[in-house]
């Protein structure tokens, strides 16, 4: 089945009546399709479905007033740079959660890969929430509205949410693929390397674990969605093929570029730089990887702060479910991730 758009979409599951039935017809009218889970096009749908509600967390069980005493430990610059990179992690999840996962419903190939994207549109918003329980936490009033203030007016982070959007808006189902698999496995990650820092350095490690949860759903979203990419991908023309990847590469660049300055403008002022531009060209190569592409950076984990690494290794910590003891929150059997897990699990 190819790729529907909305008004082709309708005729498979909210189907439109056939034809006016001439007025002696006793034929019944077909005008909804229930959804079968037995009866699955795309196993991909169905073990991504499982996957996610496996991970099912909300913010409300992790106890981050457990981490003010760290908090009080930073210096001004460290808080300034927390309070950015949440900031903009805010502004990303909301765009992703009102506009990406939204209008992907609209080309789907599947009644099943629907339902999975309303389940990636409900955790977006979880994690755009999960940022404000932070800043509730460590922040004072004044101090949320003014980093609210330079979310909204930093021209960088401006321009990347402007650039998605724009993909998003032109309707382009296997551009708006790409832009939705950059934004979750690439321009996400300036942002989590701050959290993961501390957290190998045994700091902030309930903030950190809300971040971990953010990622291994960020880790599914992003695979799933390189997935559905390569599914339409591998539809066209050899000409077409050649004419999407180089597109690719010059959003990913155009992106870098733009994050490169992200990131100066947030980290220079504690020295880490950098250490996070490093990271950002690994992320960048996973999400070319999740759309079936060869890397555009040498960087590999390898090249990563070993400190950071290991906060992405360290697994959650289980607790009791109806509990907060300890700062982990798990719905059900969820194994830790691993570097693999963190870019690949299908």
């Amino acid at each position: 089945m190819g790729i529907r758009k909305k008004g082709q979409k309708l005729m498979s599951t909210k189907r439109y009546f056939n034809e006016i039935l001439s007025q002696n017809s006793t034929q019944p009218v077909e005008y909804y399709k229930a959804i079968d889970w037995n009866q699955v096009e795309d196993m991909i749908d169905k073990l991504t479905w499982e996957k996610l509600t496996e991970q099912f967390w909300l913010d409300t069980r992790i106890p981050v007033s457990n981490d003010l005493d760290d908090w009080r430990t930073l210096s001004p610059a460290e808080k300034d740079v927390v309070g950015k990179v949440f900031g903009g992690l805010t502004l990303l999840d909301t765009l992703q959660s009102e506009e990406g996962a939204s209008l992907m419903k609209d080309y789907v190939r599947t009644q099943h890969e629907e339902a999975v994207w309303n389940n990636i549109q409900f955790m977006e918003s979880v994690h755009a929430k999960s940022y404000s329980t932070i800043f509730s936490t460590l922040h004072t009033k004044a101090e949320i509205e003014d980093i609210f203030e330079w979310t909204n007016n930093n021209e960088y982070l401006q321009f990347k949410a402007k650039k998605i959007n724009e993909i998003y808006q032109s309707k382009d189902a296997l551009k708006m693929k790409v832009a939705s698999t950059m934004l979750e496995t690439f321009l996400f990650y300036s942002g989590f390397f701050t959290p993961l820092y501390y957290l190998g350095n045994n700091k902030l490690a309930n903030v950190a674990e809300i971040i971990k949860l953010i990622i291994r759903d960020e880790s599914v979203h992003g695979t799933y969605t390189g997935y559905k990419f390569q599914q339409g991908y591998n539809e066209l023309s050899e000409q077409e093929q050649e004419e999407m990847k180089m597109w690719v590469y010059n959003l990913c660049l155009e992106l870098y570029q733009n994050e490169v300055k992200y990131t100066q403008s947030i980290y220079d002022q504690v020295g880490w730089t950098e250490k996070v531009k490093v990271f950002i060209r690994y992320n960048a190569n996973k999400a070319l990887q999740n759309l079936g592409f060869d890397p555009l950076f040498p960087d590999t984990a390898e090249d990563v702060d070993p400190i950071v690494m290991n906060g992405i290794s360290t697994g959650t910590s289980n607790h009791d479910f109806f509990s907060q003891v300890g700062n982990g929150y798990l719905l059900g059997s969820v194994e830790a991730m691993d570097d693999e897990d963190y870019s690949k699990w299908m």
